[in-house]
């Protein structure tokens, strides 16, 4: 056990290649489908939350179960659509960094659309009214309502962020775990501990604890700032 941890922290001092190159491609992956997801989820959640279509329900609904969503199906559906076979397969994306870019942009819009969506709807039942009043379409008072809530949306993206990058099957299934090419921290974890290599996997599991806490810490911070800045 003592070996174990001190090749662990050797590995963490010495900022050991592999484990800088698997966790910048974590950051990578995780960062780009986050941002992908927000320009997405976003929009959709503060339109979903100031329109009064008769769907609503139905769409908010939707977004509700899709967070509950198994990351290892969306894994699956992806790899049929990515496949040589499939309707995506010219594209060529399948066990690469963009495959697993893709798998977490689909599990991080549902989240972030619905966190936008309750958190919009919460600002538009004390701005609604005044906005309504001065004849803006759902798309300008959506607008309005994301900067005002800016705050508040960060922490949800920040949320997004903290399962995504400490998501395991949908990357892996899409990915395929190759070494230097599409290995993220999670899959490393789970493999190296497989293979016995318990420093490896200790000092990636050490740095994604690390990332996660620093996400939480943010989140915290800025809801704090938020209520001291604005109320």
């Amino acid at each position: 056990m003592f070996q174990t941890l001190e090749e662990t922290f050797r590995r963490l001092t010495a900022l050991d290649p592999e484990v800088v190159a698997i966790a910048g491609l974590s950051l990578r992956v995780s960062l780009s489908a986050v941002g992908l997801g927000t320009l997405v989820g976003v929009p959709l959640g503060a339109l979903v939350a100031v329109s009064a279509c008769p769907g609503r329900r139905l769409v908010t609904g939707c977004l509700n179960a899709a967070m509950g969503l198994p990351p290892v199906v969306i894994g699956l559906v992806l790899y049929l659509l990515l496949s040589r076979s499939g309707p995506l397969g010219w594209l060529g994306l399948l066990f690469t960094p963009g495959a697993m870019i893709a798998a977490q942009t689909v599990l991080v819009v549902p989240l972030i659309a619905a966190l936008a969506r309750q958190i919009v709807a919460d600002a538009e039942e004390h701005l609604g009214e005044q906005l309504r009043s001065l004849g803006l379409g759902p798309a300008r008072r959506a607008a309005i309502l994301i900067y005002d809530t800016r705050f508040s949306l960060v922490t949800a993206v920040l949320a997004a962020f903290g399962r995504a990058i400490s998501e395991i099957g949908a990357v892996l299934v899409v990915g395929g775990n190759i070494d230097g090419h599409t290995r993220t921290m999670t899959t490393a974890i789970s493999l190296e501990t497989q293979k016995g290599d318990l420093p490896l996997a200790l000092a990636l599991g050490l740095v994604l604890i690390a990332i996660v806490l620093v996400v939480s810490a943010t989140a915290s911070l800025l809801r704090s700032h938020a209520m001291r800045a604005y109320g």
